[in-house]
């Protein structure tokens, strides 16, 4: 879930450090550890730190081949540790890694790892990020691979793990299958993808609750801009529109529920534990929106858009093509709210000629799913609360996740609080 602020009202704050991503080079510590059945956990020791390819935290490919090629181990990823930066990208990352118990250890340059015990027990931890958790992880895709009929065409791969997900390649004969883990607030994702059909998502060969099976989507992810960003706008609006009058069955899934007169508890809940951390004029600002909230949803209830399934994180790059066929990836921050939010999200990154035409495309399209309503206003007067509303997701995150992984959202929540002030504050 991001929410990209744009527009000079917003000054050199805490939004402008949501956009100031700057390349940066990263450099991985890896931490070695093992689990032998008979002897337990066993740390060994860090490695000397390594340059890595990409700056992004969670990457875990370019940290499992980096240690192929220097020290001819093989390692599994199984958490962030520590980093020399408040925020991603780049600096130097330590990671707990798992090896093969009957690894030779003895040429590698291992020094202790004194920043506290990487082993002791953690229950917000994930199961991925456990010793011997990815290797039950594997084993249960390559079980369900079997029973599809799918057979294994070489090694899994790593690619990517952190506190939201952990995402594995794996090569078969029907070309690469996604192995995708969750935790408990997105363990929804799967059982709605396999709702949604090959129409709108990638083919579901398995789901359970918080890991599923994936086919490759073809195509690349559509990080483009003009008239192609059309087609990716009608297949949401149309999804949405063919859920609006199946609430109950998207809570029989398991969709978190986000419709604006629920969480209006939870962001007061949310301002109130957090506020501290803003400077007087946003907490000001966002005392007088709290004051208005419930007027404001009735009003944003009567422009007669209704409240649906909404992605959460609709941009271009979770849309994947080929060939004027789309299908939208990342269904884990999906929840029943108000579809302008996703209109919103989807236009706000956009370049200005681009978001002004996207924003006409589902105005356009929900003037013809709903005729009589108002989109426009609506979109306006969510400004201000779609920032609250991720404000409380991430609240969440931060409150289910691992202390040593809240690196990743330090900042997330009083970010969208300053968002949400500022938004409030340009409309008075």
């Amino acid at each position: 879930m991001v929410w990209w602020p744009r527009g000079p009202q917003y000054g050199a704050s805490a939004v402008s450090r949501l956009l100031a991503v700057q390349v940066a080079g990263r450099e991985a510590v890896v931490v070695l550890c093992s689990r032998d059945r008979r002897r337990g956990d066993r740390l060994w020791g860090a490695l000397p730190p390594m340059p890595v390819v990409a700056p992004w935290w969670p990457e875990a490919w370019d940290v499992v081949e980096a240690v192929r090629q220097r020290f001819g181990i093989d390692v599994t990823v199984l958490r962030l540790l520590t980093t020399s930066r408040l925020r991603m990208p780049g600096g130097t990352v330590s990671y707990l890694a798992e090896i093969n118990p009957a690894a030779d250890l003895s040429e590698l340059p291992l020094t202790p790892w004194t920043a506290g015990d990487p082993l002791a027990p953690e229950p917000l931890r994930q199961a991925w990020a456990h010793p011997d958790g990815p290797r039950r992880l594997v084993a249960w895709a390559q079980d369900r691979l079997e029973a599809a009929g799918i057979a294994l065409r070489g090694v899994p791969e790593q690619r990517k793990t952190w506190n939201l997900s952990t995402l594995w390649r794996l090569p078969t004969e029907r070309g690469p299958v996604w192995l995708k883990a969750v935790p408990d607030f997105f363990a929804h994702e799967g059982a709605l993808m396999q709702r949604l059909g090959p129409a709108v998502t990638p083919e579901v060969y398995a789901a359970e609750p918080g890991r599923l099976l994936l086919a490759d989507a073809p195509g690349d992810n559509m990080e483009t801009r003009g008239p192609a960003l059309a087609p990716m706008v009608d297949l949401l609006t149309g999804v949405q529109a063919g859920w609006a009058d199946r609430i109950q069955d998207l809570l029989a899934l398991g969709v978190p529920d986000r419709r604006l007169a629920a969480e209006i508890p939870r962001i007061e809940q949310v301002v109130g534990e957090y506020e501290a951390g803003l400077d007087a004029t946003d907490r000001a600002d966002l005392e007088r929106l709290l004051a208005g909230l419930a007027t404001r949803a009735t009003a944003i209830a009567d422009c007669g858009v209704p409240e649906t399934l909404t992605h959460g994180d609709f941009h271009p790059g979770n849309v994947r093509g080929l060939n004027g066929r789309f299908l939208i990836m990342d269904w884990g921050d999906s929840c029943i709210s108000h579809p302008m939010t996703d209109e919103l999200a989807f236009t706000r990154p956009l370049d200005p000629a681009d978001r002004e035409s996207a924003a006409d495309w589902f105005m356009t399209a929900w003037r013809g799913l709903v005729p009589g309503c108002e989109p426009e206003r609506a979109a306006e007067l969510l400004r201000p609360l779609s920032p609250l509303i991720g404000a409380v997701a991430y609240a969440e995150f931060v409150r289910q996740i691992e202390p040593d992984e809240r690196i990743y959202h330090i900042d997330d929540v009083c970010d969208h609080l300053a968002i949400a002030a500022a938004e409030y504050r340009a409309r008075q």
